[in-house]
């Protein structure tokens, strides 16, 4: 409910001295696959440099590449908003709206996904790599998926909470639903996909109707919002 990150928890907890030294290590990276050593790519980001090339050098082995990427906000965020995305991808799923629909699903999640996180600091570009795209990707698609398979169930329709206890795990993206729907209010980001979502999770709307209406919205220009981020960004200006 504080809408921190949880790099930003973390620092409030350790000794002064230790905070410029948190890293996030984030990107497409399933437990289930990283065990069996299949090859798996994340990025890392911290406020300082040498501890995320200490963390990169760790880390990195002949099936686990490690980046390094100074957008510590963009790399946090991309890997806790994506959650939301993989609801809705395993809701159309579900719901057997097909390929298509996943893909502009994917592509429109991530537009908004980038317009909240340049709104809080991140660079626009970091939505295109590991930690957005990437791992925006594999939740939506793997049978791994915990948001993707929580999605699938409530398409099929069955309840939020007849779901959560039938998963047995923690699905990420229910609460951060929630958070990311409350937060985008409150900085004035337009987040359609996330409060679709929020409408079926916290205020019983069904799935059907929520996809109606987000095809049902207003026409407008694909690429508007990420040219003038990009141009502020250029420019030096605030997004």
């Amino acid at each position: 409910h504080t809408s921190k990150r949880i790099s930003e928890i973390i620092e409030e907890e350790i000794p002064e001295p230790l905070r410029k030294a948190v890293c996030v290590l984030s990107g497409p990276s399933h437990a289930e696959e990283v065990c069996r050593r299949k090859p798996t790519t994340v990025a890392v980001s911290s406020r300082n440099a040498e501890a995320a090339r200490a963390v990169q050098d760790l880390f990195i082995n002949q099936n686990f590449r490690v980046y390094t990427n100074d957008d510590m906000i963009g790399v946090e965020l991309g890997g806790a908003l994506k959650n939301i995305i993989a609801l809705g991808a395993g809701i159309s799923d579900g719901l057997g709206y097909g390929d298509n629909a996943k893909a502009a699903l994917i592509t429109r999640g991530l537009a908004e996904i980038t317009r909240l996180g340049v709104k809080m600091g991140a660079h626009p570009l970091t939505f295109t790599g590991l930690a957005g795209m990437g791992d925006l990707i594999v939740t939506c698609t793997s049978v791994h998926s915990r948001n993707w398979r929580a999605g699938h169930m409530l398409g099929k329709g069955h309840s939020l909470e007849e779901t959560l206890d039938k998963m047995g795990m923690v699905v990420e993206g229910v609460r951060t639903t929630e958070a990311a729907y409350h937060l985008a209010r409150k900085v004035g980001v337009e987040m359609p996909i996330t409060e679709a979502l929020y409408g079926v999770l916290f205020e019983g709307k069904d799935p059907r109707q929520a996809v109606d209406d987000l095809m049902g919205r207003n026409k407008r220009n694909e690429n508007k919002d990420i040219a003038e981020m990009l141009r502020r960004k250029i420019q030096g200006r605030p997004f």
